[in-house]
């Protein structure tokens, strides 16, 4: 089944397929509204998105009804997924969810996760089994009036992950979600919902793909998270959309008392991408980190950042965007950091490193910082250079060659990146940046 084109029936169509509850229903049915009369951003690159031929929600009868056996999952996928290279970690598939165009087609929890009393399944299950603990934070750190792809999620929102980690709870390994866009002409609007208890600790993983084809694919996700007093959340994400997919996406954690939220960051492929993480430091003492990379090569547009919102005394912030451009490509930072009156004794520190590889290419760097205390400070680096020739001569001199020297000189750019990656995503993001650059 195909829903082609954003019509209220469309929307009601979707929460039909899904037998919702009509708080669900409601929610799509407004935020379809507000996405009618909301206009694409004033900032940042220009967008030409062909609403009407964008496919909505695509299933495949029962074939996609979500398995906890790989198994049992359609061969035909399972040997796509193989020929993608799908991260070495993710062969394991434990503590995994896999999402095929519009549905989450594979789910498994490990036994540590049953033990512990988590619960890591898509929204769409959270909604049934857990109705209250999801109407709780559901639409609250992301609304519908956030801006107009928000919206379009909030309308159309199918697949995604919903965890919930109990207070005083830490998990060993990294819960991990991947997603694939397949069709021409595919929208994916998951809807992510993390909740990190006080007194707990998530790390979770997240990679995304798509197929190179001329008809535009949209990628519209939002991404909501809650950490608690004294917790800790790692959010990493790699994606490596084809050059036809515009990536727009909306993240952002509400941070509690000493609560610790950190956003890793990866942006390789895509037409555009519109990404800014962001955290609200609400609790006195939380600390907000996020660190990106975007490569922007074949002119596309990498508009990414972050932005850091202190309302809690003795806050903390760290942004480290490191991109790299060629071919045309342009690579924006794009951020925010604003200290408020309430946040006093706090600190950020931004760091923006450009590598530009050739003529043709460029980058930019629009930050906004506000400090409304005399007790906070913010510290703002940006640098823009390209390879340094001595370095490359240096290398060469050693008998490397000057393609492979050149590689060596980038993985050491974005190195700060890297070290915070798992060791087996690591090398996956080597192998992409190969493949790219």
């Amino acid at each position: 089944m195909n829903l082609k084109g954003i019509r209220q029936e469309v929307v009601s169509k979707i929460s039909e397929i899904k037998k919702e509850e009509d708080w669900v229903k409601k929610y799509r049915l407004e935020s379809y509204e507000i996405f009618q009369k909301l206009e694409n951003p004033s900032f940042g690159p220009k967008l030409d998105i062909p609403f009407d031929e964008i496919i909505y929600y695509k299933s495949m009868d029962n074939e996609d009804e979500m398995k906890d056996r790989w198994e049992d999952v359609d061969t035909g996928i399972v040997k796509e997924l193989d020929q993608l290279g799908v991260l070495e970690s993710e062969c394991h598939l434990d503590g995994m969810g896999v999402q095929y165009e519009s549905e989450v087609i594979y789910h498994n929890m490990i036994e540590e996760l049953k033990k512990k009393k988590v619960i890591f399944t898509s929204i769409e299950v959270a909604m049934k089994e857990y109705p209250e603990l999801v109407k709780k934070y559901f639409g609250t750190i992301v609304s519908n009036k956030e801006n107009k792809y928000a919206a379009l999620n909030g309308a159309v929102f199918s697949g995604g992950s919903f965890i919930y980690v109990p207070p005083h709870t830490k998990l060993d390994r990294p819960l991990q979600s991947y997603f694939r866009i397949n069709s021409r002409s595919m929208g994916q609007f998951e809807r992510t919902l993390i909740i990190v208890d006080h007194d707990s600790q998530l790390h979770y993983i997240e990679g995304c793909t798509a197929p190179n084809y001329s008809e535009s694919s949209l990628h519209a996700a939002v991404v909501e998270i809650y950490v608690g007093k004294n917790s800790t959340c790692r959010y990493s994400t790699i994606q490596n959309w084809a050059q036809n997919v515009n990536n727009l996406v909306t993240k952002r954690a509400l941070v509690e008392e000493n609560g610790v939220m950190e956003w890793i960051d990866g942006n390789i492929g895509s037409n555009i991408t519109m990404k800014y993480p962001c955290c609200i430091l609400k609790g006195n003492g939380s600390k907000g980190t996020c660190i990106t990379i975007s490569v922007a090569t074949n002119h596309q547009q990498q508009d990414t950042g972050a932005r850091m919102i202190h309302i809690g005394k003795n806050t903390q912030s760290t942004i480290i965007s490191k991109s790299i451009a060629q071919k045309g490509g342009n690579a924006t930072y794009r951020g925010k950091v604003d200290i408020k009156k309430s946040a006093e004794n706090s600190t950020s520190l931004v760091k923006c490193d450009t590598l530009i590889l050739d003529d043709i290419s460029k980058s930019d760097t629009v930050p906004i910082n506000i400090c409304e205390n005399p007790t906070s400070t913010i510290e703002h680096e940006a640098t823009v250079s390209k390879i340094s020739e001595e370095k490359l001569f240096y290398l060469m001199s050693r008998g490397i060659d000057k393609e492979r020297a050149t590689e060596l000189i980038l993985l050491g750019f974005i190195e700060k990146f890297r070290e915070e990656l798992p060791m087996e995503y690591a090398v996956e993001l080597n192998q992409l940046l190969k493949r790219n650059l």
